[in-house]
């Protein structure tokens, strides 16, 4: 099978088998006297094995790891996408009858607005468009470990460390000062707790700060002007790294 041939069965653009080629994650076992590629029957089931594992949040080096290891076989990786996908019908059946729970408040008390209804549904989205299934039940066990109280602790001290960031941007502070470095430094701290150090759970969220605008995926708690200023104050850190420049 062609590369075109591949990619208009599958859905994977060629331009993606290409790079995957390029890096030696699927290359074609085949190729024409022209030197075309061509897919032959295990690139195909290869080729499935890397799909379902990107769906599950694998980057392209951990499945590289992962085919590499002998004892990885294809089903190996269908139960493993089996496994999670019914963790995420199982999360997407709790998020069914919470919102069923808030639709019956809604309905029978005026404290609670349709559209605090609609940004619920918007968070929600949101969420599950950038994190997957594993991750939004790594996130909901680590709540449920901090416990409430200290969750609304946390929120508190986000507000007062966005109040402080806010005030020294007014006043036209330098980001790299000493009193910027230090609500920099709590602000990665914080940013530390909420992804409990996990790289792949700090990258989702780092993406749906650049894919939403920080606006939308703060809930209203910071803006595009805030979040540059940040940024360069994070950049100014001794030892910062992207987790910190959310």
């Amino acid at each position: 099978m062609k590369v075109g041939e591949l990619a208009q069965q599958t859905g994977v653009s060629v331009r993606t088998l290409h790079h995957y080629d390029e890096i030696g994650l699927l290359s074609p076992s085949r190729r024409t006297e022209a030197g075309y590629r061509l897919y032959g029957d295990d690139d195909i089931i290869r080729l499935q094995q890397i799909v379902s594992l990107r769906q599950l949040g694998f980057s392209l080096a951990q499945i590289q790891d992962c085919l590499n290891q002998n004892e990885f076989s294809p089903h190996n990786v269908v139960q493993l996408h089996l496994s999670k996908l019914k963790e995420h019908i199982e999360l997407q059946q709790q998020l069914y009858a919470r919102l069923e729970i808030i639709a019956s408040q809604l309905q029978s008390t005026e404290a609670t607005s349709i559209q605090d209804f609609l940004q619920l549904i918007e968070v929600t989205t949101m969420i599950e468009k950038h994190y997957t299934p594993e991750q939004q039940a790594q996130l909901r066990d680590r709540r449920e470990t901090l416990g409430e109280e200290h969750i609304h602790q946390v929120e508190a001290e986000w507000q007062t460390l966005i109040d402080q960031a806010r005030t020294e941007m007014a006043k036209g502070t330098n980001p790299a000062s000493e009193a910027m470095q230090v609500i920099a430094q709590k602000w990665q701290s914080l940013i530390q707790q909420f992804t409990g150090g996990d790289s792949r759970v700090a990258s989702s969220l780092q993406s749906m700060y650049q894919q939403e605008g920080a606006e939308v995926a703060s809930r209203g708690m910071v803006d595009a002007e805030l979040m540059e200023f940040m940024g360069k104050a994070m950049a100014a850190t001794k030892g910062s790294n992207d987790i910190g420049q959310v």
